[in-house]
Parts: C-alpha cells; sequence; structure tokens
C-alpha cells in the first residue's frame, strides 16, 4: 500500500479510502481524550456549579459534534484535504485566508499540546524521581509528535490506534474516573454552588471553541474513509464520546480535589499515588497524537498554497516551530486563544455547509478545482458571522476588545447566533447567486 504521507492535494483514489467506520471512530476517539480539554474545564469552574457545568458541556459537545461530523463527511465526499475544501466556496485564493488562520491555530495548538504533555511528565517525574527537566520532555514528545506525523492518517490508526493507544487510554481513564470520584462525596460536589460570572451557554461556547477547532482539520483524515456515512458518525461519536468525558472529568476533579489553577491538575494527579501516575502517563503518552494531528494538518494546509514543497519537509518544519515555541512560551491568554478560534471557524464551518447544501450536497472536483479566484460575497458572509461572533463575545488583545466595546448582555453566547446568521447569508448568496460570487 502507498504511504499516505505524500498525498497531496488532490483527490485521495479509491485505493487509499481504507478507513472504516470503526477506524475513523477510534481516529476521532483518540484525538478527544486530550489533556488540554481537561485542563480547560478549569475555565468554567467554579463559576458553574457542578451541575450546570455538565450541562454545559453536553450542550456544546452535541453543537460542536454536530458541526465536527458534517465538515468530516463533507470531507469524505470530496476526498481532499480541508483546505483545498474551502476553495469551493471561497474560491481558489479566497481559500488562502482560512488556510493561513488554520496553520496559525494548528501550530498554536501544537505548542499548547507539547506544553501540557512536558508539564504533565515533568510533574510525574519530579514525583517519582525528584527531577523536572521539563525541556527535555518537551524534545523528546516534539520528536514523538514528528514519527507519527511522519506515518500519516492511515498507518497511525493501525499501527498506533488500534495496537496500543485505545486499550492503555481506556483502562487510564476508568482509573482517573474512580480516582476523581474517590472519597469525594460525590453528593456534595453537586450541591456545591458556583461562584458566577459565566452563563451556561457562554461556557458552552468555550467546549465548541475546542470541537470546531478541528472542523478545518476533519477532512484531512475523513479524506481516507470509506463512505460518508462512516465519516460522519466515526467523527462526530468518537470525539463526542471522548471528548466529554475528559471535559467532565476535568470538571469533577476541579470539584473533588481543590484545584485552583489549570497548570496544577496535572500535578494534582500526579501526587495521587502510583496508579493515578501510571494512568496519568498512559494519557500524556497518547496525547502526541494530538499533536501529530496539528503538525501534519499544518503541513497538509500548506500546500494549498504551495501544493509543489514536499509533505515530509514541511511535517520536519512544522514540528521544529511547534517544539521551539513550546521551550519559549507559557500558558497565558488560553481562554481569549479558544474563543478567538471559534469566532473565525465557527462561522466559516457556516459558509462551507450552505455552498455544499446549494451544491445538492455533493462535491466534485470540478467544484474545487475549478472554483473561481474569490467569491466575494461567500468572503462577506464569512467576515459577517465573525463580527457577529465578536460582538457577542468580543475576545482578543486588550485594544482590541477595548474597541468593541462592552458586549450586549444576552446570556446566549456566541456560537448558534452567528453559525445561523453566517448560514443563511452564505446559502442566500450561493443559491441566488447560483454559486457564481
Amino acid at each position: 500500500m502507498d504511504r499516505t504521507p505524500a498525498w497531496g492535494i488532490k483527490p485521495v483514489p479509491e485505493r487509499l479510502r481504507v478507513l472504516g467506520l470503526l477506524d475513523t471512530g477510534l481516529l476521532w476517539g483518540n484525538l478527544g481524550v486530550s489533556l488540554l480539554v481537561l485542563v480547560a474545564a478549569t475555565i468554567f469552574v467554579p463559576a458553574l456549579a457542578l451541575p450546570e457545568a455538565l450541562l454545559a458541556i453536553l450542550i456544546g459537545s452535541a453543537i460542536g459534534n454536530g458541526m465536527l461530523g458534517l465538515a468530516g463527511m463533507i470531507g469524505a465526499d470530496a476526498r481532499v484535504p480541508a483546505m483545498v475544501l474551502m476553495r469551493a466556496p471561497l474560491g481558489q485564493r479566497g481559500s488562502w485566508g482560512p488556510t493561513v488562520l488554520n496553520a496559525a491555530q494548528c501550530i498554536g495548538f501544537a505548542i499548547f499540546e507539547l506544553l501540557i504533555i512536558a508539564l504533565a511528565v515533568a510533574a510525574l517525574s519530579d514525583e517519582l524521581f525528584g527531577f523536572r527537566a521539563q525541556w527535555l520532555w518537551t524534545l523528546v514528545f516534539g520528536g514523538v509528535a514528528l514519527l507519527l506525523a511522519l506515518l500519516g492518517p492511515i498507518d497511525f490508526v493501525r499501527k498506533f490506534v488500534r495496537k496500543f493507544a485505545v486499550w492503555a487510554v481506556l483502562a487510564s481513564l476508568l482509573y482517573l474516573t474512580w480516582w476523581a470520584l474517590d472519597g469525594s462525596g460525590f453528593g456534595n460536589l453537586w450541591e456545591r454552588d458556583g461562584e458566577g460570572g459565566w452563563s451556561i451557554l457562554e461556557a458552552a461556547d468555550v467546549v465548541v471553541a475546542i470541537t470546531v477547532s478541528w472542523i478545518p482539520l476533519a477532512a484531512d483524515y475523513t479524506r481516507f474513509s470509506r463512505t460518508r456515512r462512516a465519516a460522519f458518525w466515526g467523527t462526530s461519536s468518537g470525539y463526542f464520546l471522548a471528548s466529554t468525558w475528559m471535559w467532565a472529568l476535568g470538571a469533577i476533579l476541579f470539584f473533588s480535589r481543590d484545584i485552583t489553577d489549570a497548570a496544577a491538575l496535572p500535578v494534582a494527579v500526579a501526587a495521587g499515588g502510583i496508579g493515578a501516575v501510571l494512568a496519568l502517563l498512559a494519557v500524556t503518552v497518547d496525547e502526541t497524537d494530538e499533536a501529530f494531528a496539528n503538525v501534519y494538518s499544518t503541513a497538509v494546509s500548506v500546500q494549498n498554497l504551495a501544493p509543489g514543497v514536499p509533505q515530509r519537509a514541511l511535517i520536519v518544519v512544522v514540528a521544529a516551530v511547534a517544539t521551539v515555541g513550546a521551550l519559549t512560551i507559557d500558558l497565558l491568554s488560553y481562554e481569549s486563544f479558544l474563543i478567538l478560534l471559534g469566532s473565525f471557524f465557527v462561522p466559516l464551518f457556516g459558509v462551507l455547509l450552505a455552498d455544499w447544501l446549494a451544491a445538492g450536497a455533493r462535491y466534485g472536483a470540478d467544484d474545487v478545482f475549478r472554483a473561481p479566484s474569490a467569491r466575494w460575497g461567500m468572503l462577506a458572509a464569512w467576515i459577517a458571522g465573525f463580527g457577529l461572533y465578536q460582538w457577542l463575545h468580543p475576545v482578543g488583545p486588550s485594544w482590541w476588545t477595548d474597541a468593541i466595546g462592552e458586549p450586549p448582555d444576552y446570556g446566549i453566547g456566541a456560537t448558534l447566533p452567528s453559525f445561523v446568521v453566517t448560514f443563511a447569508l452564505a446559502y442566500a448568496i450561493a443559491t441566488l447567486g447560483r454559486r457564481r460570487f
């Protein structure tokens, strides 16, 4: 079988569409098991009580994973990478904007993931051996992410996920869940009041933001799925089950172990005894699959701009940049980073879905490779959705949020309004303009 890393922007041939429902579900379930999600749950607790946090997690997961599954299905339909797919709704050069943003977010997430991995392993090594050496673990796991990215999606699933990751992670999550609940008095946790400052829908926005950050990557992997059905259900259900578990576990750990800082969560787990240490180690090693996905997808995204550049060379460069970044920055402004990504990619998906439906819920090669240079109406719909999101929930540098001003206090979040408005505008433009805008 041909190795998949070198497969660039052309439609994947039938002989390489080998990932069935189970393989796709295992891939996305594995990507959903993330220390990044585990610590991200501390963003909106203890502002919300535990029942409120769990409700926000369910709402955000249902919305985000529905979008993610549809994006995966569209990717399986077109059989091209995600940023190449954006040529259909936005035009050949119109897709360059999302491509640059996606490459930036992928590198950003790769850096954050390597930071979280190194932080967790440093806590483990300090607990077991008395030294942290966080810089060393950053280099080690940056190298592991590079090797996994060079495998490509098919070999990654068959040689890493199937044979090792799925079993080790499942056992670890079961243990960590038991450890989080053991002796904590779940009834007391359930009745503990929140401190206020967040609504349920605002917290759901954070959950959606992390989930939809995968939308611009989905087609990079589902283009290798056998069918649209396998792509939709494998992507949405696999990521939903795993990520919801991690969100809930992070919220419970916050309350049951009195964690007051996101960075302190891995340290607290590491101090929980040998069982917790081994479980955290397994989850931490598995975390490299998130770094793999972001390194691989950055390289594939860049090929939309420069299809002639060898993919393997791009993978090496991206892995090196992410590793250096993880060595030189810290975990600041994480909440703003997440919501800012959501403000770009929620409306972007609205544009993609509207155009795909207007095209008869099918994309062919001509839709992608014979698209006009730019479809200005669709680009305008995307920008309008971004503007609405930021008006409802402004995030970013202080000069940006100061310029936007105080958001209206509707308590409805920004995800659904921005998606609905963008989708309606884009669908009208795509339909009335006969897809020529």
